[in-house]
């Protein structure tokens, strides 16, 4: 048995932080030997009485540790 993909998701306060995250962990995923398969962010806006109090974005990354038949 082994892990084919990993999914996590982040939440971070800026756009820019989004990007770095990203940016950040393909660099580890190809230090490490495994690849990034998907990365996207989506910003989240919290409202109250229709005005927005608060904001942040929602980070999400899958791993691809390995494949169904790399053992053939």
């Amino acid at each position: 048995m082994y892990l084919l993909e990993n999914t996590q998701k982040y939440c971070v306060d800026t756009e820019d932080q989004a990007k770095d995250l990203i940016e950040e962990i393909r660099k580890k995923a190809a230090e490490k030997g495994y690849s990034v398969k998907k990365a996207s962010f989506e910003r989240k806006d919290k409202k109250s009485k229709g005005e927005i109090i608060a904001t942040c974005y929602v980070v999400t990354i899958t791993e691809l540790m390995g494949t169904l038949w790399e053992d053939l």
